[in-house]
Parts: C-alpha cells; structure tokens; sequence
C-alpha cells in the first residue's frame, strides 16, 4: 500500500506514506515510511521516518492528540 498526499502550504510538495516489509534486510521488521518531498518527488523525498509497525497505533493516537 502507498499514498502519495499533497504537502499544504507548498506549491508542488507531496507527503508519501507507504508500508516496507523488510526495511533493513531479511531479518527486520515492517515498517510505515512516511517522507516529505518540497519539490513533489514522491519516489526520493528530502525527509522520512520509519516507524515500526509495533507502533503505528500509539504514533497514530499521538497524532490524533495534536489535532
């Protein structure tokens, strides 16, 4: 699954979340990715986190706080 979502404030910029299985080779865990690309590169954006899928449901929570 992947998203790509349009960056508020930005004229070309895109948020982009996607799911990677093994992030860190065979033996890691799934991870969310999300990046930030200012210039609307969804493929090779200029910020990312990756969030371990053991805890999306807190960070999504938290997120849900701030709003």
């Amino acid at each position: 699954m992947s998203k790509v979502i349009s960056l508020s404030g930005t004229k070309s910029g895109v948020i982009s979340v996607s799911k990677i299985d093994k992030p860190y080779g065979e033996k890691s865990s799934p991870v969310a990715s999300i990046g930030i690309s200012l210039a609307g590169n969804a493929d090779s954006p200029e910020w990312k986190v990756h969030i371990p899928l053991d805890n999306l449901d807190e960070v999504i929570k938290s997120l849900q706080d701030l709003k």
